[in-house]
């Protein structure tokens, strides 16, 4: 499998790292998913999508708050992302990111994964 990192952006309160493992494009969040912070997510996610990665593993175990803003990012990737032919799976959900996908209904359109390692080997 390929490990290597592809690429990290920071911008304030939320860093996020990529890296290509097998068929998938792994994006990991950290910190705080908002208006401020959406296209330090959105830009990484876009990138893979360009690039023909159209399987997107998010590991959420690191993002501590996501808004509607983030959710309008993740639930636009996962368009996107299904209209290339893969999805987008999210792995590791934090009990406060897991409650805004639960009040928002959000959780019915993604593939929810308890680990990121059970994400990859779906």
């Amino acid at each position: 499998m390929d490990r290597g990192t592809v690429g990290s952006a920071n911008r304030g309160r939320l860093l996020v790292e990529v890296r290509a493992e097998g068929h998938s494009e792994v994006v990991k969040p950290a910190g705080e998913l908002d208006h401020h912070t959406a296209d330090t997510l959105s830009r990484p996610l876009e990138d893979a999508l360009v690039r023909g990665r159209s399987r997107l593993v998010i590991d959420c175990s690191r993002l501590e708050f996501c808004d509607s803003t983030g959710l309008n990012v993740l639930l636009a990737a996962r368009l996107k992302a299904e209209a290339a032919g893969g999805g987008v799976h999210l792995a590791g959900l934090l009990p406060v990111v897991a409650r805004v996908l639960e009040i928002t209904g959000a959780e019915a359109v993604f593939t929810v994964h308890r680990s990121l390692d059970e994400a990859l080997a779906d």
